[in-house]
């Protein structure tokens, strides 16, 4: 950060590869007549608290089309080791210029920018200064997920991580270490409520709900947020079965 610039550079990199194991090419799939992929970056894109978005996918072959894509909206794209996640994340902040990082996952479409919004600003505003801050994902529907932290302890992680699970899951090496880092209170739903729902896409049914919100909302609303999804699985309380079997995989 230069001295001529008093607010940090705030860059979010999105992951995203073709080879999940669980729904294998479910970025590019389709959705309201458009790839989940082109969703969520373009969700990213009206969040005014970000300088840059940007994708971080891998050297392989099989993911020309995610770079591609990402290219075709104007995103940037970082390329880097399909299993060092960690590795890509801090190539991709280095290429960005990046003082902040914010970490979201292309499998989710219904991201809300207004949220991501909200964790970054709580994240620049924390005083002493935090290393780390996340939404609540044990409060929040999983598929809003968005952590903040410093560029600092992204390279001082990417460094220093040898387990392979810290190499996959970017933050883990940030978020086991309280004791060297400074972990702020994840940020949980202004009205104190829980929401038990996925909104995020690992399986064929969770795809089957996106489909079937996207489809609700976009059309008479192409800036809607997470509460309209709430509205709208109100109105049909029957959705939320689609995928309720659907387990989340997490190492928190």
């Amino acid at each position: 950060m230069s001295a001529a610039t008093a607010k940090p550079r705030v860059v979010c990199i999105s992951q995203a590869r073709m080879t999940s194991t669980r729904l294998p090419g479910k970025v590019l799939m389709d959705a309201a007549g458009e790839p989940l992929l082109a969703h969520h970056l373009r969700r990213l894109s009206r969040c005014r608290t970000l300088d840059a978005l940007v994708l971080a996918t891998t050297v392989n072959g099989t993911d020309d089309p995610v770079a591609e894509l990402a290219g075709a909206l104007g995103v940037p794209v970082f390329r880097g080791d399909e299993q060092d996640v960690l590795g890509r994340f801090a190539g991709a902040a280095a290429m960005a210029g990046a003082d902040v990082v914010v970490r979201v996952t292309a499998d989710c479409p219904l991201i809300d920018p207004a949220l991501v919004g909200r964790v970054v600003t709580a994240f620049l505003e924390a005083e002493p200064p935090l290393d780390y801050l996340s939404l609540d994902v044990t409060r929040f529907p999983r598929g809003l997920d968005a952590e903040v932290f410093s560029r600092a302890a992204l390279d001082t992680a990417a460094a220093g991580a040898t387990e392979p699970a810290e190499r996959e899951h970017v933050t883990a090496h940030i978020y086991r270490r309280p004791e060297r880092f400074r972990i702020g209170a994840p940020l949980a739903p202004e009205d104190g409520a829980v929401f038990d729902q996925r909104w995020c896409v690992d399986e064929a049914a969770d795809l089957e709900l996106v489909r079937r919100l996207l489809g609700a909302l976009l059309p008479e609303n192409p800036g809607f947020g997470w509460q309209d999804c709430c509205k709208v699985l109100r109105q049909h309380p029957e959705w939320a079965d689609l995928n309720g079997s659907v387990r989340q995989n997490t190492l928190h």
